[in-house]
């Protein structure tokens, strides 16, 4: 793969993805403008990544089916008009239902960027695969922890529906690049779209490393959407008083964790991916410890959640990227299928997530949404020491 299109397909990645999370700092002002109650927040981000998972399952499959580049435009177009029509929901007479349908098509065409990792993964030799998807998922994860501190700032100095039309704009251009530096990429599948989401069912019984990857990083995930659905609302609370740009910087910590995915990929490709893996989960469960007395409010608790903040990142990162190092491996015939798979497993858990931390945060506070996020890796921890040394 030429150094110019991996990066080229890890910018695209990250762009594509911060759509998934502009709304998470942003879960205040647009639950005010929607009237939604407190404890219905959560769903603003709950509905994106639901629609994110309908995707993995039904059209991400389509990248062994179909050509990938065209796929990638057709979703990036559905994205471009769902952010066009989000900004103006709150002028109608019932905008909640409305606003979460068009969260709900975010996050469905959101998916292109599940096209364009295993794309990736098929243009890498075997020997540095591991690399290459390190890479790339490096800009997705990039894209991630950008995209919250970039909304909180565009709506600091704008508003809310800022954030939707210059990504709009954004998406627009992106479309355009692709559409002229992406080389195709035509599979070789004698399968029809019915039999091919039907074969999905056959993976899951097939394949224990799918299964067990999958259910790792839906733990990890579910936590990391706790941690970042919660942690806006605790530091826009009394105890510490932030608005929308301190609360950027804030999130701006968190891009520090990005630096895992490539990382990993080179300890994948050298074969030790399970030490890594049990290293990411206990990072990852440990780094809400310090932050249980956060409520409080003061400077040391706000430095231990900036630390947390890091740290979390950067263990899930970092599993997200020994997982799709192993599911990469089963085989390219399947790729973009096991690749939906994963994904759409692994978002559910941040759907629930970031629907029990919003809940959990609203009736119990923020030590009720820590052992949230620690019981879900704590859960999948427990099954990854069931593993067997192959």
């Amino acid at each position: 793969m030429p150094t110019w299109l991996m990066l080229l397909i890890a910018a695209a990645c990250g762009l594509i993805v911060a759509n998934l999370y502009y709304v998470q700092p942003l879960v205040g002002p647009i639950r005010e403008a929607l009237g939604l109650p407190a404890g219905a927040a959560g769903l603003l981000v709950t509905l994106t990544q639901i629609g994110y998972c309908a995707g993995l399952l039904l059209v991400v499959p389509l990248g062994d089916l179909l050509e990938n580049r065209r796929l990638v435009l057709a979703l990036v177009g559905l994205l471009v008009l769902a952010l066009v029509a989000a900004p103006f929901v709150p002028l109608l007479a019932h905008p909640a239902p409305v606003f979460l349908a068009c969260a709900l098509l975010i996050g469905f065409g959101a998916v292109a960027v599940q096209v364009l990792v295993p794309y990736a993964s098929h243009m890498a030799p075997e020997h540095v695969r591991g690399r290459v998807v390190g890479n790339v998922v490096s800009g997705l994860m990039f894209g991630i922890m950008l995209a919250r501190p970039v909304a909180s700032f565009v709506t600091h100095m704008w508003s809310w529906q800022a954030v939707y039309w210059l990504s709009a704009v954004l998406m627009v251009g992106l479309a355009l690049v692709l559409r002229v530096l992406l080389p195709p990429r035509r599979p070789h599948s004698a399968l029809a779209y019915p039999a091919l989401l039907a074969s999905m069912r056959g993976l899951v019984r097939d394949l224990p490393v799918l299964r067990r990857r999958a259910i790792y990083q839906a733990g990890m995930f579910g936590a990391f959407s706790v941690f970042w659905t919660v942690t806006p609302l605790l530091l826009a609370s009394p105890a510490y008083g932030m608005n929308q740009r301190d609360i950027a910087w804030f999130a701006l910590a968190g891009v520090a964790g990005a630096i895992a995915a490539p990382i990993s990929g080179r300890v994948a490709d050298r074969g030790w991916t399970r030490p890594a893996t049990a290293f990411c989960m206990a990072l990852g469960l440990l780094s809400f410890v310090p932050t249980l007395h956060a409520a409080a409010g003061g400077t040391t608790n706000l430095c231990l959640l900036v630390a947390a903040a890091v740290a979390l990142d950067f263990a899930v990162s970092g599993n997200l990227v020994l997982g799709q190092r192993a599911i990469y491996a089963l085989g390219a015939e399947v790729r973009g299928r096991v690749n939906g798979l994963y994904m759409a497993t692994f978002f559910l858990g941040g759907a629930t997530g970031s629907a029990l931390g919003a809940w959990s945060f609203a009736h119990g506070g923020w030590q009720a949404a820590c052992a949230v996020g620690m019981g879900l890796i704590g859960a999948v921890l427990l099954v990854f020491l069931t593993e067997r040394r192959a």
